[in-house]
């Protein structure tokens, strides 16, 4: 009789492995690993776009409110401190932005009149304070008399962007739009652009596309202190994290008018704004009566519309041209954001398929008597248009 083996032997006799397998992993993943892998979906996000995601569509906003949850819970804060390649979860700003201060405002305290006292400047630096260095510019303290016009202008962007009178919008493109008299927004400091010399700092550098022309600024920030950092200094930092202060629909009418009807000797024709009516056989097209097209082109309008019979804007059809006016130094995309304002009760509101079946909706057509529209356009010109507006009812156009 053979002797009973003991545990121990069994394991120690195993020679063919039998007990060596190891323990499956386990596909279930922690907690913290699912808060990291949550967050690097963020980092990814901002390696790829330069930016934080922003309220723009979907996708960005679920992005955006995971981005806030985080900074505000300090236990997930402190796991995610290794991972946060690009400082996403600082919390310690030492000012808030115009633009998240309107946006948090979910209990609307910013309605009322007497809450213009959280825009009041008391943050004016003393002679004292640490002079902040911005590129080769340095911001100095403002004497508090000298500060005092600016402040009232401050405090009235300010109730401005409260009552959505002006936005803010990301800044792109500092050649189209950095310009004197201009207010943004950098680094969460609303700021005043009031002077730019162009003049060249190097006048012997020859000017190249990689060498463009530079010069001083003179800059007023709400916080009371002031820089004359260079031209194109200030641009870069507001393309880096700044914001432009929209103007107003009137302020935008004026820029457009003063650019229109400051024509001299020098001044070139820009283009044509042109009126057209539709050959369309389509039934949807032929029964509407006074539809006509209001629009701009930078070529002959002869040349602009030979092609209009396959192209979606025109309805897949020729055109008549009922009218044509030549303009100087107009911007097209001013004047279309006017048009499209003011007729916008009598915008044409139809679908129509393209020659490869896709649905377009055309924007640039319009249900108006032919006389209005040829009235609008004179009041455009002259500058006259901020005193009417069009009553689609009574197809009249009435004094403000």
């Amino acid at each position: 009789m053979s002797k009973k083996k003991t545990l121990e032997d069994i394991f120690n006799d195993d020679e063919f492995g039998i007990l060596d397998s190891k323990p499956k992993n386990s596909n279930v993943k922690s907690e913290n690993e699912r808060l990291i892998e949550s967050f690097q979906e963020i980092n990814a996000f901002f390696k790829k776009n330069n930016r934080e995601p922003e309220a723009t569509n979907v996708s960005e906003f679920k992005l955006l409110s995971r981005l806030k949850a985080l900074r505000n819970d300090a236990n997930k804060v402190e796991i995610l401190k290794t991972y946060d390649t690009h400082n996403l979860l600082n919390t310690k700003e030492e000012v808030k932005s115009v633009e998240d201060i309107l946006n948090d405002d979910v209990l609307g305290i910013l309605d009322t009149e007497e809450t213009l006292s959280i825009f009041e400047l008391k943050n004016v630096p003393s002679s004292t304070e640490r002079v902040e260095s911005d590129f080769v510019a340095q911001r100095k303290a403002m004497k508090e008399k000298d500060f005092m016009p600016y402040e009232s202008m401050f405090k009235d962007i300010h109730k401005q962007l409260r009552e959505r009178k002006i936005s803010l919008k990301r800044f792109r493109n500092p050649e189209k739009n950095l310009k004197k008299g201009n207010y943004y927004v950098l680094d969460g400091v609303l700021l005043y652009l009031e002077e730019i010399d162009l003049s060249r700092t190097l006048e012997d550098e020859p000017v190249s596309d990689k060498n463009r022309k530079d010069g001083r600024t003179r800059i007023i920030f709400e916080n009371g202190t002031m820089s004359n950092m260079l031209y194109r200094s200030i641009g870069k930092q507001l393309l880096d994290n700044g914001h432009l202060v929209t103007k107003t629909e009137a302020e935008t009418a004026k820029e457009l008018f003063d650019n229109v009807n400051s024509v001299n000797e020098k001044d070139l024709e820009t283009g044509w704004i042109y009126i057209l009516k539709s050959k369309s056989t389509n039934q949807k097209i032929t029964t509407i009566n006074n539809l006509y097209k209001i629009g701009y082109s930078t070529i002959p309008v002869t040349e602009r519309i030979k092609n209009a019979s396959k192209e979606a804007t025109y309805l897949m059809a020729d055109v008549d041209i009922i009218a044509s006016y030549k303009t100087y130094n107009l911007e097209a995309q001013k004047f279309e954001h006017l048009i499209h304002r003011f007729f916008a009760e009598v915008c044409l509101n139809i679908d129509i398929n393209d020659d490869k079946g896709r649905r377009i909706t055309p924007r640039e057509w319009f249900v108006v008597p032919l006389p209005i529209i040829d009235k609008v356009i004179q009041l455009i010109l002259s500058g006259d248009i901020v005193n009417y507006k069009y009553d689609s009812t009574n197809e009249v156009l009435l004094k403000k």
